[in-house]
């Protein structure tokens, strides 16, 4: 191929998982908004191939319905809803569904076409399919968190929940990552970008980890106690932290000290963004980097303050979407700023 085709051909790929990438975006924050409206559970069974048909007619939804009041959300919980509440939680969790689903055919048709059009070679073939058999391993992901919540406890596990969440923002990530390396190659810097590595890598697992403790939040319900802000329960650091035992415990299942945990993520990584632009300047002073720097520090306070307005007004669904959305965001631009310090010394 021509070197302008191949160019040209390399832009293709990089708008195309671009494009996927934004897709999955939507479907992390769906699946907010299902867990917010407590839709997750609605649909009790998988069917992977044949489950993007929904109901078409009365009778289909009665059989729904039916199989939804044999699990304990329906018989602890929702006893005595009506087939018209019960459709407009199943709607959430089939959107969700049907959405992961429409990604799946949105990478592996195209990457199918592109490799037939000789666009993708041997070197990167095989990366891709591993993407795409990770989005599929993703899926029966979240079947296993769905099925912890159809046992005993109306309600999905916590861990598979933050597997799940962890797995979409992988594949986002590796997203992201690949189709910016087909669009651009970072371009030159001038400065010692070497010494701002750490700092990024460090803000990078920062944040990676913040964004677990909101899964742990979420699958705990911590964020429904405790609305108030900078203190908890009059308290900066309130009691009860490490009632539980083991004291490891704690982390996971206490709902203080998860919220008190994911209080102070916050506090670690606005600090972290706010040495990230210190360090930029100082080391690194290329009119990009600094934008790169400057809007990880936007994104970062904006959540920020997102976060406390989603806990004082206690989690409603429209600020907890924008929350996740925001985390997801924040995300990105940190990969941004990384992937922007590969670029070589001018």
């Amino acid at each position: 191929m021509a070197k302008g085709g191949e160019k040209k051909g390399n832009a293709v790929l990089g708008i195309w998982l671009l494009t996927v990438a934004f897709l999955v975006f939507c479907m992390v924050v769906l699946g907010g908004v299902t867990r917010l409206t407590e839709s997750g559970l609605s649909m009790v069974d998988w069917r992977p191939v044949t489950g993007w048909l929904p109901p078409l007619d009365d009778a289909d939804w009665q059989a729904e319905f039916d199989k939804y009041k044999q699990f304990p959300e329906y018989q602890k919980v929702n006893r005595g809803m009506s087939l018209d509440d019960f459709k407009m939680i199943f709607a959430f969790e089939y959107a969700h569904r049907l959405l992961g689903r429409i990604i799946g055919l949105a990478f592996i048709l195209p990457l199918l076409f592109f490799w037939w059009r000789g666009l993708v070679g041997r070197r990167d073939i095989l990366p891709l399919l591993g993407l795409f058999l990770l989005g599929g391993l993703q899926g029966g992901i979240g079947w296993f968190m769905v099925a912890s919540g159809l046992v005993d406890r109306p309600d999905v596990s916590q861990y598979r929940l933050a597997l799940h969440l962890f797995a979409a923002l992988l594949i986002f990530s590796l997203l992201l990552w690949r189709g910016w390396m087909y669009l651009a190659p970072p371009p030159p810097l001038k400065g010692q970008a070497q010494k701002l590595r750490p700092y990024a890598w460090l803000l990078l697992a920062a944040v990676a980890v913040q964004i677990i403790l909101g899964a742990f939040v979420a699958g705990t319900n911590a964020g429904f106690s405790y609305n108030t802000f900078p203190l908890m329960d009059g308290a900066f650091i309130p009691d009860g932290l490490g009632q539980l035992q083991p004291w490891w415990l704690n982390l996971f299942e206490n709902t203080i000290t998860i919220q008190f945990d994911h209080r102070i993520g916050a506090y670690a990584v606005t600090m972290l963004a706010l040495v990230l632009v210190m360090q930029t300047a100082r080391h690194l002073p290329d009119a990009g980097m600094m934008r790169a720097a400057w809007r990880v520090m936007a994104a970062v306070i904006a959540q920020f303050f997102l976060g406390v307005a989603t806990l004082l007004a206690v989690v409603p669904v429209s600020l907890g979407a924008l929350h996740q959305a925001g985390a997801v965001i924040v995300l990105g631009f940190v990969l941004r700023y990384i992937y922007l310090l590969q670029g070589k010394a001018a």
